[in-house]
């Protein structure tokens, strides 16, 4: 017989059921299920209800008895990391603060070309390591799914070394992991030739072995003044779309372009947007690209936070992700710095909780989690509370008790 197991009772779970994917959410929109229990069968939820009535129902279900009071959300989903790396820039973050800039700070051999040095000199074993580390580190602050860029190789053969160790570490590491190739992260010093070369030289060597051994099915590239601009990526990107692959953009991180892009080129999501006015607001709400915020690259950078907050009210899907790497966004808390933005922005719970649930399940093209309903994977981030609104109220000083990945307990702060 298929085993079933009932967990519970929750004091309350948050399941993000019956909530629009786009625009504005009051917090009252929210339902709450009180004195919930969970039914899981096969890695997935087959009912949630009512603890007692879920016991009356399904008598044959295995019970994971709960003492004491319990909120349940989904796992989170972080729509965007870079957390396979080699090497640090915290001397980066110290001249940074000190008020040295971009162009000083990478002279004195920092930035994103120091990060690809460094990358380039470990070995796809270590890079595999490190990246497990790193995803299990956020799968203890409720992250049950993690996107992971390349685009510290800048080459072929490297960056193959990268998403080669990211489908590696997917084996291993308690989170899913979801693989980007961000060849296009900014030209690379050693190409002798221009951004547009380079990028024919990308599309046309590595784009098919990433379909060969199924490495990745994303394509992102930066659009910026410091890397690609909106003209150089065109040819890059039809190349992408003729395969098949979805896209996505760092977009308007510094200046604009970027969003234009991706709308035009139907990406799923536009990331960044720090610098997005209201024409790229009203743009990104027309379309069914998904704006994904990066308040972790506003804390370290020390710059303004993602418009969220008219990107909502302008009928945006919006998703919050942690940008998780070395250079400007070292923190690696989705949690914490989701709350943050909340603050900063004005956010409802609901809007926030959004942001790192379904909205950023949907920023990765995936249907089957940031819900807790039946048929989806059973991904359960557990709180201490008796109150939902004490973890954002917490600002990640709240962690996860109890994690479930696909229907496994796999992290128990208790033991």
């Amino acid at each position: 017989m298929t085993k079933r197991t009932l967990i519970g009772p929750f004091k309350q779970i948050i399941p993000m059921t019956g909530l629009a994917l786009k625009g504005a959410i009051s917090d009252h929109e929210l339902n709450v299920i009180a004195e919930g229990g969970i039914v899981i069968e096969n890695k997935v939820i087959l009912a949630t209800g009512n603890f007692d009535d879920l016991k009356s129902k399904y008598p044959e279900a295995d019970i994971q008895l709960l003492k004491g009071n319990h909120v349940c959300l989904p796992g989170f989903v972080d729509a965007h990391t870079h957390i396979c790396f080699g090497g640090s820039r915290a001397k980066d973050y110290a001249m940074r603060n000190a008020g040295k800039s971009y162009l000083e700070i990478a002279n004195a051999g920092g930035g994103i070309w120091d990060t690809v040095t460094e990358t380039r000199k470990a070995s796809t074993e270590e890079l595999t390591k490190n990246t497990i580390k790193r995803a299990n580190r956020h799968l203890k602050n409720g992250t049950t799914t993690l996107e992971v860029k390349s685009g510290y190789g800048l080459t072929v053969n490297e960056e193959l070394k990268m998403l080669r160790a990211i489908k590696e570490a997917n084996k291993k590491a308690l989170p899913e992991l979801i693989s980007t190739c961000l060849a296009a992260h900014m030209l690379p010093k050693d190409f002798k030739g221009t951004e547009k070369e380079y990028l024919e030289m990308i599309s046309e060597e590595l784009f098919s072995i990433l379909k060969e051994e199924d490495l990745t099915h994303r394509i992102d590239a930066f659009i910026e003044q410091s890397a690609f601009s909106a003209d150089d990526i065109q040819a890059y990107f039809s190349k992408a779309r003729e395969l098949n692959f979805d896209i996505t953009v760092h977009a308007d991180q510094f200046s604009t372009s970027g969003s234009k892009v991706a709308v035009n080129h139907k990406a799923i999501s536009a990331d960044h947007l720090e610098a997005s006015t209201d024409t790229e607001i009203a743009l990104l709400a027309n379309s069914d690209t998904i704006a994904v915020a990066l308040p972790g690259a506003s804390i370290g950078l020390g710059c303004d936070f993602t418009p969220s907050r008219k990107l909502l009210d302008a009928g945006a899907a919006l998703a919050i992700a942690s940008d998780h790497n070395p250079g400007s966004a070292p923190m690696g808390d989705l949690l914490t710095q989701a709350s943050i933005l909340g603050t900063f922005e004005k956010l409802t719970n609901a809007e926030v909780l959004a942001g790192i649930t379904f909205r950023a399940a949907a920023a990765l093209k995936l249907e089957d989690r940031g819900k807790l309903e039946t048929g989806l994977l059973a991904d359960l981030a557990v709180f201490h509370s008796d109150n939902y609104q004490d973890i954002l109220y917490n600002q990640g000083n709240l962690k996860p008790c109890m994690i479930w990945k696909n229907g496994e307990l796999v992290f128990d702060r208790h033991k």
